[in-house]
Protein backbone atom coordinates (compact mmCIF):
# COMPACT_ATOMS: atom_id res chain seq x y z
CA UNK A 1 0.00 0.00 0.00
CA UNK A 2 2.69 2.38 0.82
CA UNK A 3 4.33 2.04 -2.45
CA UNK A 4 1.18 2.82 -4.34
CA UNK A 5 0.21 5.71 -1.93
CA UNK A 6 3.65 7.45 -2.00
CA UNK A 7 4.21 7.42 -5.99
CA UNK A 8 0.34 8.45 -6.05
CA UNK A 9 1.50 11.33 -3.59
CA UNK A 10 4.60 12.46 -5.72
CA UNK A 11 2.88 12.34 -9.22
CA UNK A 12 -1.02 13.79 -8.20
CA UNK A 13 1.12 17.14 -6.43
CA UNK A 14 4.30 17.22 -8.04
CA UNK A 15 3.30 16.95 -11.92
CA UNK A 16 3.05 20.25 -13.61
CA UNK A 17 3.89 18.72 -17.49
CA UNK A 18 0.56 20.49 -18.27
CA UNK A 19 2.00 23.97 -17.29
CA UNK A 20 4.97 23.27 -19.47
CA UNK A 21 3.45 25.16 -22.90
CA UNK A 22 3.08 27.85 -20.32
CA UNK A 23 6.41 27.94 -18.92
CA UNK A 24 8.06 28.08 -22.18
CA UNK A 25 5.55 30.69 -23.20
CA UNK A 26 5.39 32.86 -20.20
CA UNK A 27 8.17 32.21 -18.24
CA UNK A 28 11.14 31.18 -20.79
CA UNK A 29 9.66 33.42 -23.98
CA UNK A 30 10.39 30.36 -25.76
CA UNK A 31 8.53 27.95 -28.05
CA UNK A 32 7.17 24.39 -29.35
CA UNK A 33 10.88 22.89 -29.51
CA UNK A 34 11.20 24.50 -25.46
CA UNK A 35 8.22 22.41 -24.48
CA UNK A 36 9.46 19.69 -26.25
CA UNK A 37 12.89 20.11 -24.29
CA UNK A 38 10.14 20.31 -20.85
CA UNK A 39 8.85 16.90 -21.61
CA UNK A 40 11.60 15.40 -22.59
CA UNK A 41 14.05 16.25 -19.26
CA UNK A 42 12.42 13.72 -16.76
CA UNK A 43 12.68 10.90 -19.65
CA UNK A 44 16.45 11.55 -19.93
CA UNK A 45 17.04 11.96 -16.05
CA UNK A 46 15.18 8.63 -15.96
CA UNK A 47 17.47 7.31 -18.84
CA UNK A 48 20.67 8.24 -16.84
CA UNK A 49 19.30 6.81 -13.61
CA UNK A 50 18.70 3.41 -15.60
CA UNK A 51 22.00 3.24 -17.09
CA UNK A 52 23.48 3.31 -13.33
CA UNK A 53 20.85 1.11 -12.14
CA UNK A 54 23.35 -1.64 -11.27
CA UNK A 55 23.73 -0.83 -7.19
CA UNK A 56 19.82 -0.68 -7.38
CA UNK A 57 19.89 -4.17 -6.78
CA UNK A 58 22.40 -4.01 -3.88
CA UNK A 59 20.12 -2.06 -1.68
CA UNK A 60 19.22 -3.40 1.69
CA UNK A 61 16.73 -0.53 3.00
CA UNK A 62 15.14 -0.16 -0.25
CA UNK A 63 12.29 1.45 2.27
CA UNK A 64 14.37 4.68 2.99
CA UNK A 65 15.91 4.88 -0.96
CA UNK A 66 12.10 5.19 -2.19
CA UNK A 67 10.75 7.81 0.39
CA UNK A 68 14.04 9.91 0.20
CA UNK A 69 13.67 9.53 -3.89
CA UNK A 70 9.87 10.95 -3.93
CA UNK A 71 11.07 13.60 -1.69
CA UNK A 72 14.01 14.46 -3.96
CA UNK A 73 11.63 14.30 -6.62
CA UNK A 74 9.27 17.05 -4.96
CA UNK A 75 12.22 18.98 -4.03
CA UNK A 76 13.82 18.88 -7.45
CA UNK A 77 10.04 20.23 -8.91
CA UNK A 78 9.23 22.70 -5.95
CA UNK A 79 12.77 24.49 -7.03
CA UNK A 80 11.32 24.09 -10.73
CA UNK A 81 8.77 25.85 -10.09
CA UNK A 82 11.19 29.00 -9.20
CA UNK A 83 13.20 28.39 -12.40
CA UNK A 84 13.75 31.30 -14.70
CA UNK A 85 16.39 29.70 -16.68
CA UNK A 86 16.08 26.60 -19.11
CA UNK A 87 19.38 24.80 -18.26
CA UNK A 88 17.88 24.81 -14.79
CA UNK A 89 14.59 24.01 -15.24
CA UNK A 90 16.07 21.32 -17.57
CA UNK A 91 18.46 20.03 -14.75
CA UNK A 92 15.94 20.21 -12.45
CA UNK A 93 13.21 17.89 -14.18
CA UNK A 94 16.18 15.99 -15.15
CA UNK A 95 16.90 14.87 -12.04
CA UNK A 96 13.39 14.56 -10.69
CA UNK A 97 13.11 12.46 -13.78
CA UNK A 98 16.04 10.29 -12.03
CA UNK A 99 14.25 9.83 -8.97
CA UNK A 100 11.14 8.97 -9.89
CA UNK A 101 12.99 5.63 -11.68
CA UNK A 102 15.09 5.06 -8.55
CA UNK A 103 11.77 5.11 -6.51
CA UNK A 104 9.62 3.24 -9.42
CA UNK A 105 12.41 -0.07 -10.04
CA UNK A 106 12.89 -0.26 -6.01
CA UNK A 107 8.60 -0.08 -5.54
CA UNK A 108 7.89 -2.51 -8.27
CA UNK A 109 10.95 -4.53 -6.34
CA UNK A 110 8.95 -4.88 -3.18
CA UNK A 111 5.61 -4.93 -4.92
CA UNK A 112 7.03 -8.38 -7.12
CA UNK A 113 8.58 -9.51 -3.99
CA UNK A 114 5.48 -9.05 -1.48
CA UNK A 115 3.30 -10.28 -3.33
CA UNK A 116 1.77 -13.77 -3.24
CA UNK A 117 1.95 -15.19 -7.25
CA UNK A 118 -1.88 -15.58 -7.09
CA UNK A 119 -2.01 -11.92 -7.20
CA UNK A 120 0.60 -10.41 -9.26
CA UNK A 121 -1.70 -10.23 -12.30
CA UNK A 122 -4.27 -7.96 -9.79
CA UNK A 123 -1.89 -6.07 -8.33
CA UNK A 124 -0.30 -5.00 -11.79
CA UNK A 125 -3.22 -4.22 -13.14
CA UNK A 126 -3.37 -2.16 -10.08
CA UNK A 127 0.09 -0.84 -10.04
CA UNK A 128 -0.76 0.03 -13.80
CA UNK A 129 -3.84 2.05 -13.46
CA UNK A 130 -2.35 3.97 -10.56
CA UNK A 131 1.05 4.96 -13.22
CA UNK A 132 -1.42 5.55 -15.64
CA UNK A 133 -3.98 7.91 -13.76
CA UNK A 134 -2.32 10.07 -11.20
CA UNK A 135 -0.23 11.99 -13.47
CA UNK A 136 -3.31 12.84 -15.14
CA UNK A 137 -4.93 13.74 -11.61
CA UNK A 138 -1.48 15.74 -10.90
CA UNK A 139 -1.68 17.65 -14.18
CA UNK A 140 -5.50 18.38 -13.61
CA UNK A 141 -4.63 20.02 -9.96
CA UNK A 142 -1.57 21.81 -11.63
CA UNK A 143 -4.23 23.42 -14.12
CA UNK A 144 -6.47 24.22 -11.90
CA UNK A 145 -3.98 25.68 -9.06
CA UNK A 146 -2.12 27.34 -11.60
CA UNK A 147 -5.63 29.10 -13.04
CA UNK A 148 -6.57 29.96 -9.33
CA UNK A 149 -3.26 31.68 -8.44
CA UNK A 150 -0.09 31.07 -10.57
CA UNK A 151 2.52 28.49 -12.57
CA UNK A 152 4.99 29.52 -9.98
CA UNK A 153 3.19 28.38 -7.06
CA UNK A 154 0.93 25.85 -8.62
CA UNK A 155 4.60 23.91 -9.64
CA UNK A 156 6.52 25.15 -6.23
CA UNK A 157 3.24 24.82 -3.84
CA UNK A 158 2.85 21.25 -5.26
CA UNK A 159 6.67 20.20 -4.90
CA UNK A 160 6.16 20.89 -1.24
CA UNK A 161 2.89 19.10 -0.65
CA UNK A 162 4.73 16.17 -2.52
CA UNK A 163 7.59 16.35 0.23
CA UNK A 164 4.64 16.95 3.37
CA UNK A 165 2.65 14.06 1.65
CA UNK A 166 6.09 11.79 1.74
CA UNK A 167 7.08 12.61 5.29
CA UNK A 168 2.67 12.08 6.24
CA UNK A 169 2.82 8.26 4.52
CA UNK A 170 6.22 7.64 6.53
CA UNK A 171 4.27 8.63 9.86
CA UNK A 172 1.31 6.92 8.78
CA UNK A 173 3.03 4.26 6.95
CA UNK A 174 6.31 3.22 8.97
CA UNK A 175 6.24 -0.18 7.50
CA UNK A 176 7.35 1.75 3.91
CA UNK A 177 10.58 3.41 5.20
CA UNK A 178 11.13 0.03 7.27
CA UNK A 179 11.23 -2.23 4.82
CA UNK A 180 14.05 -4.42 4.13
CA UNK A 181 14.62 -6.21 1.10
CA UNK A 182 15.63 -10.13 1.95
CA UNK A 183 18.76 -11.61 0.65
CA UNK A 184 17.56 -12.97 -3.15
CA UNK A 185 14.67 -10.45 -3.69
Amino acid sequence: LGCFLIDTVAMVFGMPSALFPAIALVRLHAGAAVVGYLYAAPAAGALIAALFSGWFGHVRRQGVVIVVAATLWGVAIALFGFATSLWLALLLLAFAGAADAVSAVLRNRIMFALTPDAFQGRVSAAYLAQVTSAPRLGNLEAGGLASLTSIRFSIASGGVACVAGCLLLVAVIPSLIRYEARPGT
